[in-house]
C-alpha cells in the first residue's frame, strides 16, 4: 500500500470522528430541544418552578457539564444528592472527552480534505460513507424496537455503576429530565449524523462528475 493510501485511510478515520463528535456536540447543546420539550412533555406539571426558572437550572447544569474549571454542581432550585453529583460528574467527563476528540481531529481532518481537493479525490468519500450511512440506521432501528432497553444498555456501556438511576425524592431534577427527552436527543443525533454522512456522499458524487 502506498503511503498516500495509508494517509487517506487515517484521514478518513479522523474525518469520521470529527463528524461524529460534531453531531454529538450539536445534540448535547441543543437548548432549543429542551425548551421545546418543556411544552411537548408538559414538564412544568412535574415541578413547582416556572419555565424561566427551569431553563435557568438547565443552563446551570449545562455550564457545569461543558466547563472544565467548574468543579461543583449547584442548581438554584434543585437539590443534588451525592449519587446524582457522581453521575453528572461522569457525564461531564464524557462531554469533555467528546470535545477533546473533536478538537484533536480538526486539523488532521482539514489536512485530509485539503489533500482530497488538491488531488481531485473527493470522490473517494462516496464508498466509505455509503457503508457508514447504514450504521446509524441500524442503531436507530434497534432503539425504536424498545427505547427502555436501549437506554439501559447505553448506560451499561458508558457507566460502571447505577448512579444514573435517580431517586426523584433526593434528585427531583430527574422529574424534568424524562426518558422521552433523551429519546428526542438520540433522534436528533441520528438525524444530524445521517445528514453529515449523506452530505459526504453527495459531495463525492458531485466531485466525481467533475473528474
Amino acid at each position: 500500500m502506498h503511503s498516500w493510501q495509508r494517509w487517506e485511510r487515517v484521514g478518513l478515520v479522523f474525518w469520521s470522528l470529527t463528524l461524529l463528535t460534531l453531531a454529538i456536540t450539536l445534540t448535547i447543546n441543543a437548548r432549543w430541544l429542551y425548551q421545546w420539550d418543556i411544552q411537548q412533555l408538559d414538564l412544568l406539571n412535574y415541578t413547582t418552578v416556572s419555565e424561566k426558572e427551569l431553563l435557568t437550572n438547565f443552563d446551570h447544569l449545562m455550564r457545569y457539564l461543558n466547563t472544565p474549571w467548574i468543579t461543583e454542581l449547584a442548581l438554584p432550585d434543585f437539590p443534588v444528592s451525592a449519587s446524582g453529583a457522581l453521575h453528572f460528574y461522569e457525564v461531564k467527563r464524557l462531554f469533555l472527552l467528546n470535545y477533546g476528540v473533536l478538537v484533536f481531529t480538526l486539523i488532521p481532518s482539514f489536512l485530509y480534505l485539503r489533500h482530497l481537493i488538491k488531488q481531485k479525490r473527493l470522490w473517494t468519500l462516496v464508498q466509505p460513507f455509503k457503508i457508514a450511512v447504514g450504521i446509524p440506521l441500524i442503531v436507530a432501528v434497534v432503539m425504536a424496537m424498545g427505547f427502555d432497553r436501549f437506554f439501559v444498555a447505553f448506560h451499561g456501556i458508558f457507566f460502571n455503576n447505577d448512579a444514573w438511576i435517580f431517586n426523584p425524592a433526593t434528585d427531583p431534577i430527574i422529574n424534568v429530565l424524562p426518558e422521552e427527552f433523551f429519546l428526542h436527543s438520540f433522534v436528533l443525533f441520528f438525524v444530524l449524523l445521517e445528514f453529515f454522512f449523506i452530505l459526504q456522499i453527495l459531495i463525492g458524487k458531485y466531485a466525481l462528475k467533475k473528474v
